[in-house]
């Protein structure tokens, strides 16, 4: 006999439906215990390609493969049981075709558990956007500062600051709502942009960087927490310092371990009471 959770997560149509009524809150994870920890506070989870930086200390999110971010992203299915899970497709398994995107999302999602990809990308990338959508592959995209982009856009810079790269921007967003994205990313872009392109496509967008008018925000979890190393993104707020935390416990341990305080019996097997 089969046996169905009780406690249904939240779905791509879910969170299709906050559009305009309530606000979308989301974190990147990467490993299960901070998974555990967002799930039941988070509408949606991704698993981001930032794992490249974040979790392995590589200097951009190129390197990254499919099977690295589909461990990942299995991690994160696991340990959780409310927030939507969203995973990014890496630099290079997208890109090349339409039945490329496919092949390697499939593969993304069925490894996984995720319910949707994430792709960056602008107009050129609409048509796989709509490829995928036909094949029962739900897609979020993403627009603006693409950070997949960094060595054709000179650097992480804020996108859409003209009229005329606002206005491309603004077409990028519409090309992949009109393709069937379910939902757009919008990073590091220009305040009013953000606001006019959430006013203009019927999908919700999700903001990083760009305006508290989105439908909804996401940041790398690890900003928030103090647990970034060097100077946290301008559009990042620290909510906690995670990292001093740790930091001090670690030394106590060391200092403890070192002057012969702990163990103590009370941490050992076999001892007599």
């Amino acid at each position: 006999m089969s046996v169905h959770s009780t406690q249904a997560r939240l779905s791509v149509p879910a969170l299709m439906a906050y559009k305009g009524k309530q606000k979308i809150a989301s974190l990147t994870a990467y490993i299960a215990p901070i998974a555990r920890m967002l799930d039941e506070h988070m509408d949606m989870i991704l698993v981001g390609d930032s794992t490249a930086m974040v979790g392995y200390a590589m200097p951009d999110t190129l390197s990254i493969t499919v099977d690295m971010l589909a461990a990942h992203a299995a991690a994160v299915v696991r340990a959780t049981h409310h927030a939507c899970i969203v995973v990014d497709m890496p630099f290079g398994s997208y890109q090349q075709s339409p039945q490329q995107a496919f092949a390697n999302a499939s593969r993304m999602l069925a490894a996984s558990g995720a319910q949707a990809v994430k792709l960056e990308g602008g107009q050129v990338m609409a048509e796989t956007t709509r490829f995928l959508v036909e094949r029962g592959v739900p897609v979020l995209a993403h627009v603006g500062l693409m950070p997949q982009y960094v060595n054709t856009m000179g650097g992480y810079k804020a996108q859409g600051m003209s009229d005329a790269a606002a206005q491309r921007v603004l077409e990028d967003a519409v090309a992949h709502a009109q393709a069937g994205a379910w939902g757009v990313v919008l990073e590091g872009v220009a305040e009013g942009l953000g606001r006019r392109i959430t006013e203009s496509i019927a999908i919700p967008t999700i903001g990083i960087g760009a305006s508290p008018d989105c439908d909804g925000q996401v940041l790398v979890t690890e900003d928030i927490l103090g647990l970034t190393s060097g100077k946290i993104p301008k559009f990042a707020k620290p909510y906690a310092d995670v990292g001093a935390v740790i930091s001090q416990a670690a030394a106590q341990y060391a200092a403890e371990v070192r002057d012969g305080s702990f163990p103590t019996l009370e941490h050992c097997f076999g001892v007599k009471r």
